[in-house]
């Protein structure tokens, strides 16, 4: 049964000797071969280099601190609404008195915490934050779990240490 009228007859031509011997592919794929055998290699060697990321990339979370040291993050829940693999997870809590120095508002997050397996660190939490609290860094791949217990990061594991201040290029 034929389908259409647009039907086209292949005739192949006859090989000629150094195609049925398979030279021409041969010597093409031994070029190819000698042109990766003197150029310079791809590869790094990992731990003792590394690549640059770009400034673009998307790494490792980060719970900013103004520059008094009192937490950025109020507990507004905007991160964990935008997030689209629901990894984060939040209790807001009113500060005490004497507290004052340790967070920026009346509000914060007594318990903050990215599920890193859930995360596929698309920066929607960055985008959606009013306070600038959540980073996801452009230096730092978040490190290797071993444990199912590493996988959960709370407060301790994302707020950034006052003596290693994260900065990008570009900001004041």
């Amino acid at each position: 049964m034929k389908l259409s009228n647009k039907t086209k007859v292949l005739e192949q031509g006859e090989m000629t000797l150094a195609e049925r011997m398979y030279l021409p592919a041969i010597v093409g794929g031994m070029a190819t071969t000698l042109k990766h055998f003197f150029s310079k290699p791809v590869t790094i060697r990992y731990p003792e280099q590394t690549r640059y990321l770009g400034p673009v990339y998307r790494g490792q979370h980060i719970l900013k601190r103004d520059e008094a040291g009192a937490e950025r993050c109020t507990a507004c829940g905007l991160c964990a609404v935008a997030c689209p693999a629901e990894a984060i997870s939040m209790v807001a809590e009113e500060r005490k008195a004497g507290e004052e120095t340790l967070y920026r508002e009346e509000k914060y997050a007594k318990v903050y915490e990215v599920n890193m397996l859930r995360c596929i660190f698309c920066g929607l939490c960055e985008e959606a934050c009013p306070k600038e609290a959540i980073f996801l860094r452009h230096d730092t791949m978040v490190p290797v779990f071993h444990q199912r217990d590493e996988v959960i990061w709370g407060k301790d594991k994302l707020v950034e240490k006052m003596d290693h201040r994260y900065l990008r290029d570009g900001w004041k």
